[in-house]
């Protein structure tokens, strides 16, 4: 289910369109600024300019492998004529166009990718068109905010729970008497277990490979990765007290592993916070 969001553009409310990693923007509610009862007619005037096809045209031998171009030079060879009509979905159908989609139902209509919104908008009102950019990189801005919210939680989460794992990890595998050093090396040592099994690989192991990189190898991790890495460092420490040895516990936790990112990289409600 793809999720909807509105901005306010000059007093008129432009739904959005999260299709994959793209923001697609209403075309159908950008048209009632020129024609508030018949918005749809206003897309199909636009669609009949030969300028208008060259451009969608061009996007989407840019950005579409599977676009048929031959039907594509038909609608171009004909465009700007009097007898030429086009509608989105004929469009749509005919050359299996990816920057414009139409939906039906609620929030329905006709929606393009940013770049061809920002075109069809500019066609409409050259005014109207920066406020719509200005209104959009708002909405991009709040979106990446939320996102850097989400990370840096997840992030302390994990940081708080990494706590709880060092303790278990004192009481139950340090044994008495042994150099700050020995104990540092038995937490760097859990602390690998959990890469290794997560990232497949460790701290050093990431840092050989990425010498350029800031941070370390979960400073780079992904909030799905993050959300992973909490929940392993708990079971972990259940796994100590329950005395179970490095390498079976490695085992367990790959499998966890697999389990909780195959789960979350499915879960539509953490593709949504992105």
């Amino acid at each position: 289910m793809n999720k909807s969001k509105v901005i306010i553009v000059k007093g008129i409310s432009v739904a959005t369109l999260k299709i994959g990693d793209e923001t697609f923007i209403s075309l159908t509610d950008i048209a009632r600024n020129k024609n508030a009862e018949e918005p749809k007619d206003v897309v199909k005037n636009w669609m009949r300019s030969k300028t208008t096809i060259e451009f969608i045209g061009l996007w989407e031998q840019l950005n579409n492998p599977n676009f048929k171009g031959v039907e594509f030079d038909s609608f171009l060879y004909v465009a700007g004529t009097n007898a030429f009509t086009l509608s989105p979905s004929k469009w749509i159908e005919t050359t299996n166009a990816i920057g414009i989609v139409s939906r039906t139902g609620k929030n329905g209509g006709t929606y393009a990718q940013k770049d061809i919104a920002f075109e069809f908008a500019s066609w409409i009102s050259s005014g109207f068109k920066l406020y719509l950019i200005k209104e959009f990189q708002r909405l991009k801005a709040d979106e990446n905010d939320r996102l850097k919210l989400e990370w840096n939680f997840q992030r302390t989460l994990a940081k708080v729970n990494y706590h709880i794992h060092t303790d278990t990890i004192k009481v139950n595998l340090i044994p008495a008497e042994l150099t700050k050093l020995q104990i540092s090396f038995v937490y760097a040592n859990e602390a690998d277990l959990l890469n290794v099994a997560l990232f497949g690989q460790t701290a050093q192991q990431w840092r050989s490979e990425n010498p350029d990189a800031e941070g370390n190898i979960r400073d780079q991790a992904t909030i799905e990765q993050l959300v992973v890495l909490s929940n392993m460092e708990s079971i972990n420490a259940v796994l100590i007290h329950q005395g179970f040895l490095q390498n079976e516990r490695l085992f367990q936790l790959n499998q966890i592993a697999i389990t909780q990112m195959r789960s979350l990289l499915g879960y539509q409600n953490l593709k949504n916070l992105k």
